[in-house]
């Protein structure tokens, strides 16, 4: 992609001629109201009925014909897909639309959560708009016989619950027909009308470890006589982490973290009971799938040492988000399309969890980190804490990024 003297991109193919002044600024407006709406009413995974119907109604609204999926929440909608006979795949626009579990703390603002101990603390409601908005312009333009490949919207439920809704929704046909998927991520740390992007790795495996140990109890004068179940417990706590990081490549960045430790009721009795549960993260999609043979083992080692029973629960949550090649330089093309290739940044991999990566089992797909900073902040924000916020002027650039996508793909990554 070249760029014109005035620091435009150069159009290279028919589609992006197209691309200037897609988004009036009567929609921009729109758009940071139904941002707003959806951020006062969050709505925990599964439970998105609210958003569902708001979503619905202005699809319907716009002449499309949007689908609920079969689990309730969520919904998909085809663009540009009459009378092609399924013959191009699709390419899919996925938004997550959960919001968390925590209180919304931020103060002088309009929007602020109405629902107590729930927060858009992540963005969902900002990839939800996106999408939506995505939707909007690229209906318009199959209206017009200019929208060269068919889209899919997907609006996914309950990100935020291990191990995320998208394994649901790909139950319920969403990657029928779809060819390529991509997706958004807000970032705090990204100026908005910037991405960050990356090939391969984006993201972190992440899953769930509950350990129970158990033995007979006893006094505390008497710990040989007995199972010293706070000892067990402390050893597993610190020697299973240290074992994994000898058992796999370094590299492969699997790590075990506790975040939380339960036994006994009083200082002169060993507890018949001990809990343990924490996380398993692993940036190398390998070492994720060998993990839990792994883990198992080191616990059990280690709690055979100190005669304690155990049960392990391991919990599946999601593996890395791993960018396609093909598809991030899509996603790249696209912004430099709409931006200037100032606009596309490197980004580190992260060892956050999101469960897009479950689509990347089946189709190839790419995620981008859309900036969401006020250009010159210098107040440091983070997800899932209950201050988040966006600068909203990131909607639009989402909303461009995905269009811009739609019109030059072309099946040729």
């Amino acid at each position: 992609m070249s760029l014109a003297p005035d620091g435009t991109a150069e159009a290279e193919q028919p589609g992006e001629a197209l691309l200037p002044g897609l988004l009036n600024d009567e929609l921009r407006a729109e758009l940071i109201a139904f941002r707003r709406d959806l951020h006062m009413h969050p709505e925990l995974g599964n439970q998105e009925f609210r958003t569902t119907a708001a979503i619905k109604t202005r699809l319907e609204a716009a002449g499309l014909a949007p689908r609920v999926l079969a689990t309730g929440t969520g919904l998909v909608c085809d663009i540009g897909a009459e009378g092609r006979g399924g013959a191009r795949p699709m390419l899919a626009l996925r938004a997550d639309i959960d919001g968390l579990p925590i209180p919304d703390t931020k103060t002088g603002v309009p929007y602020r959560s109405t629902v107590p101990d729930r927060a858009h603390a992540c963005g969902h409601d900002v990839h939800t708009t996106v999408v939506l908005g995505a939707g909007l312009v690229l209906a318009d333009l199959a209206r017009k016989g200019l929208l060269p490949h068919p889209v899919r919207l997907l609006f996914q439920p309950a990100e935020e619950v291990l191990p995320g809704g998208a394994a649901d929704a790909i139950e319920c046909g969403v990657l029928d027909g779809v060819g390529k998927i991509v997706a958004v991520h807000c970032d705090p740390r990204v100026d908005a009308g910037r991405i960050g992007l990356r090939t391969g790795a984006i993201t972190s495996a992440c899953d769930r470890l509950e350990i129970s140990l158990d033995g007979p109890g006893g006094h505390t004068a008497r710990p040989h006589l007995t199972t010293d179940l706070v000892t067990a417990a402390a050893k597993v706590a610190s020697e299973v982490p240290a074992l994994i990081a000898r058992r796999v490549d370094a590299r492969a960045g699997l790590a075990v973290t506790w975040g939380r430790i339960e036994a006994g009721h009083t200082c002169n009795v060993i507890p018949q009971h001990a809990e343990l549960s924490g996380t398993v993260r692993c940036l190398d999609l390998q070492a994720w799938r060998e993990a839990p043979d792994l883990i198992h083992a080191a616990v059990n080692e280690v709690a055979e040492l100190h005669r304690a029973k155990t049960e392990i629960n391991y919990i599946r949550g999601v593996p890395p988000v791993v960018n396609d090649p093909g598809v991030a330089d899509l996603l790249a093309r696209a912004m430099t399309a709409r931006r200037g290739a100032y606009a596309v940044e490197d980004t580190e991999q992260s060892l956050g969890g999101e469960d897009f990566s479950w689509y990347l089992e089946h189709v190839p797909g790419a995620m981008a980190r859309l900036g969401v900073r006020t250009p010159g902040e210098n107040t440091r924000r983070d997800l899932h804490r209950g201050d988040f916020d966006v600068d909203e002027s990131a909607i639009a650039v989402g909303v461009e990024l995905f269009t811009a996508a739609a019109l030059i793909d072309r099946d040729r990554l």
